[in-house]
């Protein structure tokens, strides 16, 4: 017998267009360029609030949009690895919880926390399928048994 989930049967079908609604809102909304800051009245004000911390490290600078857009595809890479798992019911709850993480770090605009929990939960993924190639219990040889007469 074939089985589906309960969310794709007829019983369901206002919610699930609800659901794919939302989802397509959400979506568009992502897609929206983002609004520019508004700009400071007072620059002697934003002097005083920086910090007086040593200048950061001198590196490769690395574009923000281009950190956001990786973000973005490996946390969509992250969402397909997990449907893969999940379709063999070999899904770990510490790559789905890993991907809810990441996606909240792209919600609030944390691109390097959203890299670093999408690849945790691929990686999640890809372990969960990996341990169907092993048996589900290990098989031990039963103890002999002692001898009758002794």
């Amino acid at each position: 017998m074939l089985e589906r989930s309960r969310f794709w049967s007829p019983r369901f079908a206002l919610r699930r267009a609800v659901f794919l609604g939302a989802c397509a809102g959400v979506a568009g909304c992502a897609l929206l360029a983002p609004e520019e800051p508004a700009p400071a009245t007072a620059p002697a004000a934003a002097a005083v609030a920086a910090p007086a911390t040593a200048p950061a490290p001198a590196g490769p600078k690395v574009d923000p949009r281009a950190r956001t857009e990786e973000a973005r595809a490996l946390v969509a890479q992250a969402e397909t690895d997990i449907q893969r798992a999940r379709a063999r019911r070999a899904l770990w709850s510490r790559a789905w919880e890993a991907l809810v993480e990441a996606r909240a770090r792209l919600a609030a605009n944390d691109a390097t926390g959203a890299i670093r929990e999408a690849r945790r939960a691929s990686e999640f993924a890809q372990l969960g399928l990996e341990q169907l190639a092993y048996p589900a219990v290990r098989i031990t040889p039963a103890p002999a048994a002692p001898a009758a007469g002794s």
